[in-house]
This record gives structure tokens, C-alpha cells and sequence, in this order.
């Protein structure tokens, strides 16, 4: 019953055992054998030899040609074997005769040398034609793989017949070896068509609709997109294709959603196989940096793990560079607003940056270091934003000049306020004003016309130092008439490129020497105070500033204020409290480059050279007024206190203002020496007249100039130190003459006349801003040109007798102002050598000078 049941079986078993030689392992599953149940089974082999017989014909029809040769060859093989064979018998049966001579034999012995070798070439054909014939088997078995669309198996066919016919010991130039070689190839081509097509199946990119679709497996299943990565790797396109899907992601996907100028942007979209552009999002960081994680994500759970390196580094190359300077960096404020939006994105940064890295992306040291040194970037970020605003502000000129009010108290002596009443500090500030009580310490019972008279003296006129008129500190003889402060170099001058050279020597203080301005003194009174009380005196003068101190120094406060804000202890700016050293360090720099390149914006505008020493000098007085305030300030925590350090910068400032001064004071006296001859001296020129003339006019021109930009006082000193500077050189040159004649006296005297024409630029009601002008004034210039009585001394000198020289010595005031040498050495130039010279000259010698101070 069993044996009718499973007749198939047997015949499988049969056409097993007889195509492949194998038999089942358990004999027992076989049925039992009869005789009327072999038919199936021989029928199942009659069909297999009808099927193998049209096989082995379709072959035989496929490989004729080849056959053909073969069989040609085989033929001939056998004919080369029997002819051996003969041969070999005959010299066998030659060599059993006992009458072979030994010709016979050496021919014996060649024939069978033939014979060896052409068994060893019949052995090696039989093996080239056994290799031949397994390459042949390998391209059949790749071609059938590729039919059924088994392309990894084909490729596995196909490498091991490429290694088999590699192994073929024969040369590639025979037809067969060159057929195999082409067959080959044509395979190779297929499969890599049938491959490109099921890639493009698993991974598919739209650009028009900013669409990618990356499948696990193909659309018949057969492969998986870790199989095509085998694939990729025979054909050697690793590389490439990963270099295309990131072409094309980028330029579908990634850019548009980057492009930070774009008016709109699209949110990035994924679902389980697509990487898409959806609906409209906003330019916010936040929203990238989720777009961006959705793009690397899914990156990163559709391809396979061995190419994720190799193409992650793709990405992070090209989107880390782009995230950081056209996003990060633009969000990075210049001051504390929009501090917390900044901080929110450093966190969401280093969000980013963990989030990735989980996902086996590398290459992110950029990025996490940007997120880490954020406060830095911050701080760099403020520090090129001042620097900016004070280089663009300076770039734009001045600008138009405003008028400022400067104001000093000091405690004075009542001496020294009855001196201050007519000469000294107070005589150019445009107001004095004195404490209630100076009223009743000096002559509570003054009539209204003594009252008037008091205050028609008391303008006064400022000795210029320290732009004030000596009331700093520092009030030595040999300090800048502007307030040089000798002492004070620029720190930053080395490191900002100053010109030594446009640093000026210090000019002397003028010292008072007309002894008739002290005899308007303080009004006579019943009621004196005592000497050494003091009161309180307030000056105040105004004067001229560009438009630039006011951005410079608002910049300067507001960043301070930002420190300040940072050393609260409230964490509201925790990420970036760190920095706040940097940010009080900042106006420093700012400093610095105001006083590098200004010089040259300044020096476009006319008295340039005067606005820059007014402006630093404002600069200097604002910020020491912020500083002196700020330790006084509750709300500003101790270690603000300690940070702000402004004294140095203070002094810096006070120091370029006056090198600013004393350059421009420099170029002027440059240019007065020339117009009076340089070198040549005035005396020996043909036009001298012309030459005092251009002289004193460039005074009145400089005098007309500054007179809107500089303080009375600061104006009084510049004027006065050019008119020092004609009066000066028109003493030396008369001192150096060997020989004065009687005409040349009178030209000389004139010239002097001309020059003291310059006393009206320093009438006490032009210094005091009255317009109103009497004739019993006395000018100042003495006090602002220590040469002036000298050159006045010496024109009445030259106009003088021997006699009235003389006088002029013994009793007057002329040894003030010459030594004694230098009257013997005019008197000695002017008149003749005779008895009545020699007696002039030792009477002059034997009077002792008024004094030896001036």
C-alpha cells in the first residue's frame, strides 16, 4: 500500500543517485521495491534523459564553435597519442632485437624525449581546457543569478570567475581567453544596470519637490540597502554615491532650509522612509538646529552603520561651517540685550551637539567649541562693535562743534583771593564767583560804583596750566602752557604707533611781570579777614568740543554699565558672568584706538589739532567724574568697584590732549619762524617789515581761529606763547648784532612798535569777553609772554641816550629783564667808545639789579 502511495520518491531518489551520485541517508524512508511500482520511477528518468539530452543540445549549439575547436583538438591529441604509442612500441621492440647499433638507440632516445614532452603540453591542454571550461561554468552561473535578479550572487559568480581566469595558464591573446575576457565584462555591465536600478528603488531623490526616499530593501525584497552596500563596494562606488546623496540632499533640503536670507523658510519634515520640506517655519535658531537634528537622525537610521562615517563627515563639513557663521555668529549680541535669547542658544547648542554625537556623527569640535567659548565670542563681539563705532564716528568727521561749561571750585587764601581779583587764574574764566561769606570777610559797606569797579577787575586772566591756570597739582614754572603733563606719558602710544616727534617740549609757565596790574587789588574795607582763612572759588569757563566725545563716551558708560550688571549675583546672565573682567577692560581699548587714529581725522578740520586737546580733556574730566561717582554709588557691588579702573586711562587721556596741544603749538611756531626768515636773521633781510607783518598777521589769523574753540584761558596761553615766540626772536636777533647805527636803532624800533600792536589781543575787556573797551587799560600779554616787557625794554632802549640808559637801569625796572652783560653788550653796539661810554657802562655795573627773579 506504502509503495503505490509514494511511487515520485523512488524516481526522486533514482535522479538524485544518478545525477548527482547522492542517495538518501535513511534508506529506511524508501518505500519497498515491487514490480509494478518501478514504471513511475522509470518514466521520471526517461523525462530527466529528454531534458538533459535538450540541454546538453542547447549547449552543444551555444558552444559548437567553441566545441568544435576543442573536439579539433582533442582529435588531434589522440592522433599524437596513437603515433606515440606506435612509437613507443617500435623502440621497444628495437630496443629487445640484440642487433640494434647505436645509431638506432640515440634515435630511440630522441623519439622518446619527443614523446615526454608532448605528453607534458597534452597534460597542461587538458588542464587549460579543464580551467577554460570552469570559468565557462562560473559566467553561466552568474548569468542565470542575474536572471532571477540575484545580483550579489552574481557578483560572487562573477569575482570567483574573474579569479579562475586570472588562474588559466594560458595567454589572454587566444580566442577562447579573449571570449571568456569579454563575456565577462558584458556580465559585469548587466549586473551593474540591474543594480543602478534597484538602488535608484531604495534610494530615491526629488529635488523639484525637495523630497528624498531612502527604503530598507528593494521593491521585490531581494536586496536590502546593507546588500547594496556590498554592491557599492564591488563596483568601487562608495565614494561616489555617497558623495551624490549628499549633492543632492543638500541642495534639495539642507541649503533652503539654511539659507539665512531667504524672506521664508520651510520646516523639515521625516516619516518612516521620506526626508521632506513641509509647512513655513521662522528664522529662529531653535527651530534650525530641530530641523537640522531631523535631517542627521534620519541620516543616521536609514543607512547602514559602516557608511555612516564615511558620509556624516560629508555632512558636518559643509553644515557646521555654514550653522556657525551664517546663523550662531549673527545672534551673538554686542551688549546685554538680548542676552537671554543668546544664552537659550548656547544651551540649545550643546543640546545639539549631544544629540548627534549619540548618533555616531564626529567631526563636531567646531561647533562644541563654539558653544563652549560663546562667552568669549560675546565679549569679542562688544569689543569690535566699540571699536567699530568709534572708528566709523571718527571716519564721519567731527562734526558740527557744541560749546560745554567747565567748572572748578578751590579754596583759596583771602591773599591769594585779592591777588586772584586782578591777575592769576580768575582773570580770563568768563565768571568768578565767590561764596557768600567773601562778601563779609572783605567790606560789607562798599558803594555801588566800588562795586562796579570790583567787578570790572575781577575777570581774570588763567596762566593756562593745566588748561586752568595752575590749579592742579603740579604748578612748577616749566609746565606746558595747555597743562603738558610731563609725567603722563600715553601708555598706549608705543602700541598704537605714535609719533614720538609730534610730541612737543613743554612750554615755560608765563610768569607775571608787570608790577602795575597788582595795583588793582581787592577794594579797601573796614573789615579784614584773616590771612590765612579760606573760602570756597568757583570758575567756570566755556569752550568748544566736537561732535565726538559725546558717542565716545556714552559708548564707554554703557559698556561699563554691562559689567556692572554682570557682577550681580541674580544668575540672570550666568553663562556670560564670567567675562565681566573683559567688559571693564573694554573701554581701554577703545581709548586706545580714539587716541591712535583720531590725530589724523582731527587734523582735517581747521584747529583740528585744538578740538582733539579740548575732546580728550572733556573725555578725561567725564570720566573721572563717572569714576569719582561710581565708588559712591550704592548700587554698584564691590567687585564692580574694584574692576573699574579708569585712573590710568584718565591720565593717558590728559596726556595725548596735551601732546595734541603742544604739536599744534609746534606747527605754529614752525610756521611763524618761517615767515620771519627761519634761519636768517630778521635783522638781514631786505623786506624785514614785510616779515613782522606776515608774523603778526598769522597770530591774528590763529588768534581769530581758536578763539571759538579754546577756553579764554587755554586761548590766552596759545596766543601768548606765538607772541612769546616773535617777541623772542626779535631780542635775539638784535643781541646778536655787532653794531647797532643810529637808523638801524629807529628800524628796529619800529619793528618792535609793530609787533607790540599784538597788546590789543590782550586787553583785559577782550579776555573778559566785555566788548565794552576803556582807555586806561593795561593789556596782559605779559602774563601770557614772558618776552613781552622784555622786547618792550629793548625798544626804549634802542630809542634811548646814554643817559636814559642809564636811567632806565639804575632806576628803573630794566634789570628785570636783561642781565647786565647784555645792556653793556647794546650800549657797547650803540654808541661810541669813549671816556663817557666807559663811565656809563661801569656805573651800570656797579648798580645792583632790582632783583634776580622775575
Amino acid at each position: 500500500m506504502a509503495a503505490t502511495m509514494e511511487p515520485v520518491k523512488i524516481g526522486d531518489a533514482i535522479m538524485a543517485f544518478a545525477l548527482n551520485g547522492r542517495f538518501p541517508e535513511d534508506a529506511d524512508t524508501l518505500p519497498p521495491v515491487s514490480g509494478t511500482d518501478l514504471q513511475p520511477a522509470i518514466d521520471s528518468l526517461n523525462q530527466a534523459a529528454v531534458e538533459l539530452e535538450a540541454e546538453i543540445h542547447q549547449i552543444n549549439e551555444e558552444t559548437k564553435d567553441d566545441v568544435s575547436v576543442w573536439a579539433k583538438n582533442a582529435k588531434s591529441l589522440q592522433e599524437d597519442i596513437i603515433r606515440s604509442k606506435t612509437m613507443a612500441n617500435e623502440i621497444t621492440r628495437q630496443s629487445e632485437a640484440p642487433d640494434v647499433s647505436g645509431e638506432a638507440i640515440l634515435e630511440a632516445e630522441e623519439k622518446v624525449g619527443f614523446i615526454n614532452r608532448e605528453v607534458q603540453y597534452s597534460q597542461q591542454l587538458h588542464e587549460v581546457l579543464r580551467s577554460i571550461k570552469r570559468v565557462n561554468d562560473l559566467q553561466s552561473q552568474a548569468e542565470q543569478a542575474l536572471g532571477e535578479r540575484r545580483i550579489l550572487d552574481s557578483l560572487r559568480f562573477l569575482e570567483e570567475s574573474w579569479a579562475a581566469l586570472d588562474n588559466v595558464n594560458a595567454a589572454r591573446s587566444i580566442r577562447a581567453m579573449r571570449l571568456l575576457d569579454v563575456r565577462a565584462f558584458e556580465l559585469k555591465s548587466s549586473a551593474y544596470q540591474v543594480f543602478n536600478q534597484i538602488w535608484k528603488s531604495m534610494v530615491n531623490i526629488d529635488v523639484d519637490a525637495s523630497k528624498i526616499t531612502i527604503r530598507d530593501t528593494s521593491e521585490d525584497g531581494k536586496m536590502s540597502i546593507a546588500d547594496a552596500v556590498i554592491g557599492l563596494k564591488a563596483y568601487k562606488e562608495v565614494d561616489e554615491r555617497l558623495e551624490q546623496l549628499w549633492h543632492y540632499l543638500d541642495s534639495s533640503i539642507v541649503s533652503p532650509r539654511m539659507n539665512y536670507r531667504a524672506t521664508s523658510l520651510k520646516r523639515i519634515s521625516a516619516d518612516a522612509d521620506e526626508l521632506f520640506l513641509s509647512d513655513a517655519t521662522d528664522h529662529s535658531i531653535d527651530h534650525l538646529l530641530t530641523d537640522l537634528e531631523t535631517i542627521f537622525l534620519f541620516v543616521a537610521r536609514k543607512l547602514p552603520a559602516d557608511l555612516l562615517p564615511s558620509f556624516s563627515a560629508q555632512m558636518v563639513a559643509d553644515v557646521i561651517p555654514k550653522l556657525i557663521d551664517n546663523w550662531l555668529d549673527t545672534v551673538v549680541p554686542s551688549s546685554l540685550q538680548n542676552m537671554d535669547e543668546f544664552q537659550q542658544v548656547i544651551q540649545r547648542t550643546q543640546k545639539f551637539c549631544t544629540i548627534l554625537s549619540e548618533h555616531g556623527y564626529t567631526g563636531l569640535e567646531r561647533i562644541s567649541t563654539w558653544a563652549e567659548k560663546a562667552p568669549m565670542t560675546w565679549l569679542a563681539k562688544c569689543r569690535d562693535t566699540a571699536l567699530d563705532s568709534v572708528r566709523n564716528r571718527l571716519a564721519g568727521g567731527i562734526g558740527d562743534p557744541r560749546q560745554v561749561e567747565k567748572i572748578e571750585k578751590h579754596m583759596v587764601t583771602v591773599a591769594e583771593g585779592k591777588e586772584l581779583a586782578t591777575t592769576g587764574a580768575g582773570a580770563a574764566a568768563d565768571t568768578a564767583d565767590w561764596n557768600d561769606d567773601w562778601g563779609d570777610a572783605w567790606n560789607e559797606e562798599e558803594t555801588a560804583a566800588e562795586a562796579a569797579q570790583e567787578t570790572d577787575d575781577t575777570p581774570m586772566e588763567d596762566d593756562g596750566a593745566d588748561a586752568w591756570g595752575g590749579w592742579g597739582e603740579n604748578t612748577d614754572d616749566n609746565q606746558e602752557t595747555a597743562g603738558v603733563d610731563t609725567a603722563g606719558d600715553d601708555d598706549g602710544a608705543d602700541a598704537w604707533g605714535w609719533d614720538d616727534d609730534a610730541v612737543a617740549e613743554p612750554e615755560p609757565k608765563p610768569k607775571t611781570k608787570e608790577k602795575s596790574q597788582s595795583a588793582k587789588a581787592m577794594p579797601r574795607g573796614r573789615a579784614r579777614p584773616n590771612a590765612d582763612e579760606t573760602r570756597e572759588l568757583i570758575l567756570k569757563e566755556t569752550y568748544s568740543i566736537s561732535s565726538m566725545p559725546g558717542p565716545v563716551l556714552e559708548l564707554i558708560l554703557a559698556i561699563l554699565e554691562d559689567g556692572l550688571t554682570l557682577t550681580r549675583e541674580n544668575g540672570d546672565y550666568s553663562l556670560v558672568a564670567g567675562t565681566a573682567p573683559g567688559l571693564f577692560g573694554l573701554p581701554t581699548f577703545a581709548l586706545a584706538l580714539f587716541r591712535a587714529i583720531s590725530p589724523h581725522y582731527y587734523s582735517l578740520a581747521v584747529g583740528g589739532n585744538m578740538y582733539l586737546y579740548n575732546d580728550a580733556m572733556y573725555l578725561a574730566e567725564k570720566l573721572g567724574e563717572f569714576s569719582a561717582n561710581w565708588k559712591e554709588r550704592e548700587d554698584v557691588t564691590p567687585r564692580a568697584k574694584v574692576m573699574l579702573r579708569l585712573d590710568n586711562d584718565i591720565k593717558t587721556l590728559q596726556g595725548f590732549a596735551n601732546r595734541s596741544y603742544a604739536a599744534e603749538m609746534t606747527i605754529q611756531r614752525t610756521v611763524l619762524q618761517d615767515l620771519l626768515g627761519d634761519s636768517q636773521s630778521l635783522l638781514q633781510q631786505d623786506e624785514m617789515e614785510a616779515a613782522v607783518e606776515a608774523g603778526t598777521a598769522r597770530i591774528r589769523a590763529m588768534a581769530s581761529t581758536w578763539e571759538t574753540v579754546l577756553a579764554r584761558s587755554v586761548w590766552s596761553q596759545a596766543i601768548g606763547s606765538l607772541a612769546d615766540t616773535m617777541a623772542t626772536r626779535l631780542i635775539n636777533d638784535v643781541l646778536e648784532m655787532s653794531s647797532i647805527g643810529q637808523d638801524e636803532a629807529y628800524s628796529i624800533a619800529k619793528l618792535i612798535s609793530a609787533a607790540t600792536e599784538l597788546d590789543d589781543l590782550f586787553l583785559p575787556s577782550k579776555l573778559g569777553g566785555d566788548t565794552a573797551r576803556t582807555e586806561d587799560e593795561v593789556p596782559a600779554t605779559a602774563q601770557y609772554a614772558p618776552n613781552w616787557l622784555r622786547l618792550k625794554y629793548l625798544g626804549e632802549v634802542l630809542q634811548s641816550n646814554l643817559n636814559e640808559v642809564k636811567y632806565l637801569w639804575c632806576d628803573s625796572e630794566l634789570s628785570l629783564y636783561f642781565t647786565v652783560d647784555e645792556v653793556v653788550d647794546l650800549i657797547r653796539a650803540s654808541f661810541e667808545e669813549n671816556a663817557r661810554t666807559r663811565d656809563a657802562i661801569r656805573e651800570i655795573r656797579a648798580k645792583e639789579p632790582l632783583s634776580t627773579e622775575i
